[in-house]
């Protein structure tokens, strides 16, 4: 049978999903997968949770879509309510979008039309770090720091700036403490608003954990105080993408809670709707909102499904089994055993030379020299491999090349279900071991 469907990728053949259960995704043929990256980052409490599903069938039977230019909804009101009662700081309003690439564009589009509203119009520039990923719509493209993402459609994109991520396993200097890196990459900040003028620049833009283009880094200790320090200083918004992230991926609702520090928008998305239904949230300060509702009165954006019943209702019920279900608390009590385990199995592997991340995302890059960090060449396509062989033996992973610059240098990402348990971390582990290995052994056979 000749399929229809355009594919990501169109010379690779995929088995059809037939079914899921837990931490286990099913084909067509039977086969039994390990979804140790829910996908991207998405499926947060595993497969088939009947609380998620339960909530799905009820508000179906009540009410499937509303516009919300004509409409709000009680199950849209309920989850922007528990958002904001959920979450630190003076973040008081939500706007609801269909995944974590609209999240961006509305925080874009919102940043921009606070400086207006204020009398600021000069405020336009928006600066990010390097090796981030914001989304693939064409402003989140521009905003994103991955080269290999932004080559062919540079021409498309608007001007951005970017300053070094906060990366410690490859950017920090030997004389350096970890303290001493964050704050040196941190005052790039500084100086790139100086440049540009800071009566120029309406927002800084990052990840709390760098997840896909860089494999779970979380910035050092005190890094982000200062990135809060020097926005407010010059008067400019600190957006942080939380995508993939947020939502308890890191142990706690949202990743900035651990950073002792609040922004003024964060964007949601992935782990809010645990792959039951496409939604995202764009949540800003008061001080936002009021500028617009005080001002013109309408934020000028707008997508079609915004704030949709069935999304929203999905969304309650993952927030009510993440809130009142202990699964944060599983993802911090699992997340140090996991940690454990990865450390134990692949710390001192030839080829792994780091590993990283926080909660239950967690990333490993994979080197040709432990001791002088080489990486790979591109050539090899390690991730690729890692990721064709891991599967072909029912484990799904999440690795990527380009790690150190968009070209070059490979990590792999795991983000498994919140709910997973000791037997399945082992199962992963195991799996994860026996696909490196043979990754490694089939590429050192061709070099």
């Amino acid at each position: 049978m000749v399929g229809h469907i355009f594919p990501r990728h169109t010379h690779d053949e995929l088995p059809t999903a037939s079914g899921g259960e837990g931490c286990f995704i099913f084909d067509q043929a039977g086969k039994k997968y390990l979804d140790a990256s829910g996908g991207a980052a998405v499926s947060c409490l595993g497969h088939s949770h009947p609380k998620i599903i339960s909530a799905l069938h009820k508000q179906l039977d009540v009410l499937a879509y509303a516009h919300t230019s004509f409409f709000t909804s009680e199950p849209a009101e309920r989850l922007a309510t528990t958002l904001i009662n959920n979450a630190a700081g003076d973040l008081s309003q939500v706007y609801l979008v269909s995944g974590g690439s609209e999240a961006i564009e509305a925080a874009l589009k919102l940043a921009r039309q606070y400086f207006i509203e204020i009398g600021q119009p000069s405020k336009k520039e928006v600066i990010a770090r390097r090796q981030s990923y914001h989304g693939n719509t064409l402003g989140a493209l521009a905003v994103g720091g991955n080269e290999w993402r932004r080559s062919q459609f540079a021409p498309l994109l608007i001007d951005t700036h970017h300053i070094a991520p906060c990366y410690a396993y490859r950017g920090k200097r030997d004389y350096e403490t970890d303290h001493g890196f964050g704050q040196r990459v941190a005052g790039e900040l500084e100086i790139t608003i100086e440049k540009l003028g800071s009566q120029n620049v309406m927002a800084f833009v990052a990840e709390p954990v760098v997840g896909a283009t860089l494999g779970a880094v979380p910035a050092v200790e005190g890094y982000f105080k200062t990135i809060r320090e020097i926005c407010d200083h010059h008067g400019i918004l600190l957006i942080l993408d939380e995508v993939m992230c947020g939502m308890g991926r890191t142990g706690t609702l949202f990743a900035y809670e651990q950073e002792a520090i609040t922004p003024d928008i964060v964007c949601i998305a992935k782990g809010l709707g645990a792959g039951y239904q496409p939604i995202g949230a764009t949540i800003c300060t008061d001080k936002i909102y009021a500028a617009i509702k005080n001002g013109s009165g309408f934020f000028q954006h707008g997508h079609t499904y915004l704030g949709h019943p069935m999304a929203a209702a999905a969304a309650n019920a993952v927030l009510e089994v993440l809130l009142e279900d202990n699964i944060l608390e599983n993802v911090n009590v699992m997340g140090h055993q996991f940690k454990h385990a990865l450390d134990t199995k692949f710390g001192q592997h030839t080829h792994v030379g780091d590993i990283r991340g926080r909660g239950l995302f967690y990333g490993l890059e994979i080197v040709e020299e432990r001791d002088t960090k080489q990486p790979f060449s591109s050539s090899y396509h390690i991730a690729r491999k890692i990721k064709a062989i891991a599967k072909k033996k029912g484990l799904l992973c999440y690795p990527m090349s380009g790690t150190i610059d968009g070209k070059i240098g490979d990590h792999i990402l795991l983000a498994p279900p919140y709910i997973i348990n000791e037997a399945e971390i082992n199962e992963l582990i195991s799996l994860l071991a026996d696909s490196l290995e043979e990754t490694l052994q089939s590429s050192k056979e061709t070099m």
